[in-house]
């Protein structure tokens, strides 16, 4: 199972994100969802929760339904006020029902060769929890872990002030079947929140927080400011350019995992025109794109 938070309020990207939520805006050719979504089906995943605010919990359900599309399962709920991450999984508590589950932060976007296998890896193993670490000039900024030789965590410090390590702690998290009852100990922060640091410092101290590394060839954009947005936004458009093919359709991952037919994603392809994703799906669905 999955859960997309794509609550907050987006206050970074106002007044943009004002009329809609911030997780709705375009990273250019497609909407910013897109991009987590992509990342769970990439794992496997087809149970999708997504978290969002009150306001804006029918404009995702215009934009992506019941997930039958898909040949996968979309549900909602709703945070009435934003108490941070680790709230999600206090929420979405019947949603996991006592079984292992995915937390992404809907403004991460993930890619890189081998994504796929490794995060199929990390479910496999449905054990503790695993985080992700991805190096960093400016590690005061972020969450930091520092990990030994067997990439176990050794210590997590949230915006420290003398990093012990360049890694940051990316906005996507896999738990097992015990989040729920951790995450239901957590005491709020000075901030008045729920900590995703608290909660995976529960896992370091039970010795069962392991850290996966994107390295080389991985990127990693938190797209929460202007600057970081346009970031994004250039890195999709330059790989989609430079080898003609779109990056993180939803449709495209199902028709490869098998979720939905040929015919089907055809269908999908007509809904999106004459537009470059469109025509992106139908060439997919015409064996025109090879893997």
């Amino acid at each position: 199972k999955g859960i997309i938070l794509a609550a907050g309020a987006g206050s970074r990207l106002y007044p943009a994100s004002l009329p809609i939520s911030k997780i709705l805006l375009p990273v250019y050719d497609k909407p910013m969802i897109y991009y987590p979504i992509t990342t769970l089906l990439l794992a496997g995943i087809d149970d999708i929760l997504i978290i969002t605010n009150p306001s804006d919990i029918n404009n995702f359900k215009k934009l992506l339904g019941d997930g039958s599309d898909l040949g996968i399962k979309f549900s909602y709920a709703v945070q009435e006020v934003p108490k941070g991450i680790a709230e999600s999984f206090l929420i979405a508590e019947d949603f996991i029902n006592n079984e292992p589950v995915a937390l992404i932060l809907g403004d991460n976007i993930f890619h890189g060769f081998g994504f796929s296998s490794m995060l199929k890896n990390v479910i496999q193993k449905n054990k503790g929890a695993t985080i992700f670490g991805y190096l960093v000039n400016d590690p005061e900024r972020f969450g930091v872990v520092e990990i030994d030789k067997e990439q176990n965590a050794i210590s997590l410090i949230e915006k420290p002030q003398n990093p012990k390590s360049n890694y940051a702690v990316t906005g996507l998290y896999f738990y097992d079947e015990h989040v729920v009852e951790y995450a239901k100990t957590l005491k709020p922060s000075n901030r008045g929140e729920l900590e995703i640091t608290d909660l995976n410092k529960i896992y370091l101290e039970k010795k069962a927080l392991k850290v996966e590394i994107l390295g080389r060839g991985f990127a990693w954009l938190d797209t929460g400011t202007f600057s970081s947005l346009l970031d994004a936004a250039n890195f999709v458009e330059t790989i989609e350019t430079r080898q003609s093919i779109t990056i993180s359709a939803p449709e495209e991952i199902a028709f490869i995992n098998g979720w939905i037919t040929a015919e089907q994603l055809l269908e999908s392809a007509e809904l999106y025109g004459k537009s470059p994703y469109g025509e992106h799906l139908k060439a997919v669905a015409e064996g025109k794109v090879r893997y």
